[in-house]
């Protein structure tokens, strides 16, 4: 197998998160780590990690940058993300994906063509934070946007693969999000059953 590109890794770790009473839905535990400690896991072996969002708890090595303005949405955090990004390829994703793992984004960084790709779930539908992009093709989409604009917006005109990983039976799938306080028990009650059934080990809060 060719060697692969050096990548970044571009998380999206703000928004106000009212649904959840206004907290830090990355920094929520999840199995014994919090969310973001997840997501930078997975990314680990990425030439440079940039957390988007409010200061917030990240190891020394990630950058911790701030969308413009403050609270701006998703768009405007890509663009924050991407300007410190040197790679030519990126993997872009959300701050509260607590069963996205290294193999998914290694699957995905091997599947790259055209603009990007990026993970489809069981119902076919385009998860837009789980991709891994053209840095270039990415930065060129988010450029000229103003004003609170869509990432489906803004993401439609690139060419991108979809990728539906497998999912062992009884494991939580990568894709699993928490928005709601139903998601976040949800989340932590896949994890525990993890643990009890052994398909993870129990891990130390991070």
């Amino acid at each position: 197998m060719p060697t692969l590109p050096p990548y970044a890794a571009v998380v999206l770790a703000g928004g106000r998160a009212a649904r959840m009473g206004g907290q830090a839905k990355p920094q929520l535990d999840v199995g014994g780590r919090t969310m973001l400690t997840a997501v930078l896991a997975a990314v680990a072996d990425a030439a440079a990690r940039i957390v988007v969002g409010p200061p917030q708890p990240a190891p020394p090595d990630v950058v911790v940058v701030r969308e413009e303005p403050p609270r701006g949405g998703p768009v405007a955090a890509m663009r924050a993300g991407l300007a410190p990004v040197e790679t030519e390829v990126v993997a872009l994703l959300a701050g509260d994906l607590p069963f996205v793992t290294h193999g998914l984004i290694q699957a995905l960084r091997e599947r790259l063509t055209g603009d990007g790709v990026l993970v489809i779930d069981d119902t076919d539908r385009d998860q837009l934070l789980l991709g891994v992009w053209r840095t270039a093709a990415l930065r060129h989409a988010v450029a000229d946007v103003s004003g609170p604009t869509s990432v489906r917006k803004v993401l439609a005109p690139l060419a991108v693969r979809r990728l539906h990983p497998t999912v062992a039976p009884g494991q939580p799938p990568p894709w699993t999000d928490c928005d709601t306080p139903a998601d976040l028990a949800q989340a932590r009650a896949a994890a525990a059953a993890a643990v009890r059934t052994g398909r993870v080990a129990h891990r130390p809060p991070g």
